[in-house]
Formats: structure tokens, C-alpha cells, sequence
């Protein structure tokens, strides 16, 4: 540790960097989409458990290992267990991948952004260069003949006019370069650029704005579903129980997934940002106020997005399970929009909602590659210490060169393999292999006294037993779940690497 390394200008630019890594585009989509599947208002059971002896914990661990020997990803282990090493480094291959498709999907809510600024949304309907005869827009007047090959007017917006993946027939073929999003994509990564290039003097400023924001969106969104017709329904399907749902393993696996993946343990960026904290920050305070906040994001979007769903359904005249069978990005790009499109002032909202996302997504990033950054500079302080701006520009100018993949007419291909193969799997196992290094090599009587030096007492029973136990059995459970069965897995891949889907 050294008198010389960065320290956040205020304590609120720490919690608002965290909060912002840890509450992300998933809280928005894949939160309420998980807990219907689940059982509706039941899955909150598995979900508050799940939080409360995996999740948190593990947030509570990183959280100190970071503040305490302040350093990054790599370098923390010749601290705690070296032989645990190569568990850095690849961390640092997850956060730089996860990044690379996260700034996509940005790049998507910026081409949406900017097409928002019209009276008449360009998805409201099928006069467009884009559209085909399959186009089918059912908020016209009088009957409409659905069929399995109807189109809405914002599905083809999104497939054929945004990522134009007709041209393209899979990973073995991804056409040609989308300069639209290529350009979205430069703007993006010009913000996190700047934004980084000063490490937490600026990001901590950034984030006053990217992680506050989303909160002022959430609750005009939130106000205004709530004012819709059909709104009702869509809560009651959102939060009717399913008690039979808690007898099935299925259920509380995903509820360890989805906390493990929403708090963001194993990414190295909660390492890296209490990195910057003074010594004897109350880093349990702050674990446990930056959880509280994710899981109650993450609750309150379920509601934006199903009062929403409630109106579409009452709209088209289906139940609202046909409507909710989109999840991921189809969400975000297809059913919302199509549901803004069709409310009174759906110019201001629209352009409010892909504000919202691309300020989620940005704050992601942000803690994502902050990571790599923190861990390379500490990995090697001798050649970087006072040359971060020009390593920041050699990882710019690197993440920039892979990007442009990700921006061509198959880019979403690539997206979703990173998303479906690259980071589940993955990511848990870093995970086990962190806390079982933490809790049973490092051991956790040495991790008590450490967290002691810095707070002034010791962690309870509580905490200590699910360090050792219970926490790891979570990990280890998610991981040999997901996916339950390993040909089933390699399968998928070669299928999609194949065919694309």
C-alpha cells in the first residue's frame, strides 16, 4: 500500500459507482422475466435466501479483500493464495469480453435513442423500406389476421432495420459492417473513454449523473404503467404465487444465479473499487446498503415492466403470458418499445427509456474496465504506475478493434454467444474458486483479523459460517446447474456456431 494511490474525492462517488456497476441492464430485463417463470411472488422466497446467504456475503467479501489490500484482480493474490493466480487473469478476460458486448447493446439503445426524436416513431408502423409483406400492426383499427409469420412493426424495426441480421446467416457468414451502429459504438466508447481517463477522479464525478438517473426514469416509467389500462393484470401475473414452483430445484438455482449475477461478486470490480477506499471505511455498511438498493431495483423494475406488459395484453386482447414470452434484448428493443409507441407522448418516453438504458449499460462498463485497468497497473506498477493514461489508450484502441465485430449485420450472433456460453459457467466457477481460496486457504480466522484492523471488530458466526459453507455450496450448486447437463451444453455450441441460433 502506498500514500500515492488514488483515493475516491467523496465517499458517495464510491457507493454510486458500485451501485451503478451492480444495478444494470439485467435488474430491468431479466429480474421480472425470472420471477414470473418461477412462480411469480413465490420466487421472492428463493431470491431473499439466496441474497441473504450467498449473495451477500460474497458481496461483503470482495468488498473488504479490496479495501484492505488495496490492489486489483491479479495482484491480490500473492496475498492471499499465489498458486490461486491464473484466477485473476481470468477475471480480467471475463470483464473485457462482458464489456465488448454490454457496449453493443448500448450502441443499440443509442440508434434507438436517436430514432426516438420524431413525433411518429419509426416502429408504429409497416410503411418502411424495411418492412415486409409479414408486417402485421395490430393496434390498427378493425380485425387483423395474426398468423405464425406476422411481424410487428417494431420487431422488424429491430431485426431488419437496426441490426439488418437478414444479411446474415449466422456466425459463418455475418455479412457486412453496420456503419450506423459502428458509429453509435464510437460515440459510446468515446464517453467511457473520457470518462475513465482519469481513473476514479473522473468516473466518480460521471457517475453523480449515469446512476442517478436511471432512479428518475424507473419512477416516471413506474407512474405512468401504473396509469394504464391493463396495468392491473400485469402486476397480478407478475406477482401471483406459484407455491408449487418452491419444489423445484430449477427454481432456486436460478434464484442463485440471478443474485450472483445481479450484485456482480467475481468480476473483480468491486476488488478493484474499494481498492480506492481510506482504510477504515465501513465497508459492511457499505455491502449492505449497495445490496438492499440492487434487490429493490431489481423488485420495482418488475413492476415498469409488467404494468406495461398488463396494457399490451389488454390492447392486443391475449393474456398477458403470450405477451411476456420475450425476455433479454427482445424486451428492451421489441415489446416495450412497441408499448411506448402506442401511449399518449410516447416521443418523450421513449427517448427518456433509452436514456435510462444507456445509462445502465454505461455504468457497467465503466466498473468493467476499471477492473482490467486497476489489476494490469497494480500487476506491474514498475512500467505503469504513472502511465495509466497510456495504457488506458492502448485498451481503448484494442477494445476498439474487436468492437467493430460486434457492429457488423451478424454482430448480434456474436452477442449472443458471448451472453448464452461466455459468461455463466464461467463466471460462477471464479467465484467458487475466490471464496474458497479466501475461506479456506487464506482461512478465514486471517480474513476476520484483516476485516478487524479496518472496522474495529470482527465479522459474526453468521458470516463466517457462510464464507466457509454456505456460500461456496451456492457457487458450486449454480455451476454444476448451469447448464445441468454438459452435453446439452456442448451441443448448443456447435449448433450455434453452425447455424447461429
Amino acid at each position: 500500500m502506498t500514500d500515492s494511490r488514488d483515493k475516491w474525492s467523496k465517499k458517495m462517488d464510491f457507493l454510486l459507482s458500485v451501485i451503478g456497476f451492480a444495478v444494470d441492464l439485467g435488474n430491468v430485463w431479466r429480474f421480472p422475466y425470472i420471477c414470473y417463470q418461477n412462480g411469480g411472488g413465490a420466487f421472492l422466497i428463493p431470491y431473499i435466501l439466496m441474497a441473504i446467504f450467498g449473495g451477500v456475503p460474497l458481496f461483503y467479501m470482495e468488498l473488504a479483500l479490496g479495501q484492505f489490500h488495496r490492489t486489483g484482480a491479479i495482484s491480490i493474490w500473492k496475498h492471499i493464495c499465489p498458486i490461486f493466480k491464473g484466477t485473476g487473469f481470468a477475471i480480467c478476460i471475463i470483464a473485457l469480453y462482458v464489456s465488448f458486448y454490454y457496449n453493443t447493446i448500448i450502441a443499440w439503445a443509442l440508434f434507438y435513442f436517436y430514432s426516438s426524436f420524431t413525433s411518429d416513431l419509426p416502429w408504429t408502423n409497416c410503411n418502411n423500406p424495411w418492412n415486409t409483406e409479414n408486417c402485421t400492426n395490430y393496434f390498427v383499427k378493425g380485425n387483423v389476421n395474426w398468423t405464425n409469420y406476422s411481424r410487428s412493426p417494431a420487431e422488424e424495426f429491430y431485426t431488419r432495420n437496426v441490426l439488418e441480421i437478414q444479411n446474415s446467416s449466422g456466425l459463418r457468414n455475418i455479412g457486412g459492417i453496420r456503419w450506423q451502429l459502428t458509429l453509435c459504438l464510437f460515440l459510446i466508447f468515446t464517453i467511457v473513454y473520457f470518462s475513465l481517463w482519469k481513473g476514479v477522479k473522473t468516473s466518480g464525478k460521471v457517475v453523480w449523473v449515469t446512476a442517478t438517473l436511471p432512479y428518475v426514469v424507473l419512477l416516471i416509467l413506474l407512474i405512468r404503467g401504473a396509469t394504464l389500462p391493463g396495468a392491473w393484470r400485469g402486476v397480478v401475473f407478475y406477482l401471483k404465487p406459484k407455491w408449487e414452483k418452491l419444489l423445484e430445484t430449477s427454481v432456486w438455482v436460478d434464484a442463485a444465479a440471478q443474485i450472483f449475477f445481479s450484485l456482480g461478486p467475481g468480476f473483480g470490480v468491486l476488488l478493484a473499487l474499494s481498492s480506492y477506499n481510506p482504510f477504515t471505511n465501513n465497508c459492511y455498511r457499505d455491502a449492505i446498503v449497495t445490496s438492499l438498493v440492487n434487490c429493490l431495483t431489481s423488485f420495482v423494475s418488475g413492476f415498469v415492466i409488467f404494468t406495461v406488459l398488463g396494457y399490451m395484453a389488454q390492447k392486443r386482447g391475449v393474456n398477458v403470458e403470450d405477451v411476456a414470452r420475450d425476455k433479454g434484448p427482445s424486451l428492451l428493443f421489441i415489446t416495450y418499445p412497441e408499448a411506448i409507441a402506442n401511449m399518449m407522448g410516447s416521443t418523450f418516453f421513449a427517448i427518456i427509456f433509452f436514456m435510462m438504458m444507456i445509462t445502465l449499460g454505461l455504468d457497467s462498463t465503466f466498473g468493467g474496465l476499471e477492473a482490467i485497468i486497476t489489476a494490469v497497473m497494480d500487476e506491474y506498477p514498475d512500467y505503469l504506475t504513472h502511465r495509466r493514461e497510456l495504457l488506458w489508450h492502448f485498451t481503448f484502441c484494442t477494445f476498439a478493434h474487436f468492437m467493430c465485430l460486434l457492429s457488423w449485420q451478424g454482430g448480434a450472433y456474436v452477442v449472443k454467444l458471448l451472453e448464452e456460453f461466455g459468461v455463466g459457467c464461467s463466471i460462477i466457477a471464479v467465484g467458487f474458486l475466490e471464496a474458497i481460496a479466501v475461506s479456506w486457504f487464506y482461512g478465514i480466522r486471517r480474513f476476520s483479523n484483516d476485516i478487524k484492523a479496518m472496522l474495529g471488530y470482527t465479522p459474526g458466526l453468521f458470516w463466517k459460517v457462510c464464507w466457509v459453507a454456505i456460500s461456496p455450496a451456492f457457487l458450486a450448486v449454480s455451476f454444476v446447474y448451469t447448464p445441468a447437463d454438459i452435453f446439452t451444453f456442448l451441443s448448443r455450441i456447435i449448433r450455434f456456431s453452425v447455424h447461429g441460433y
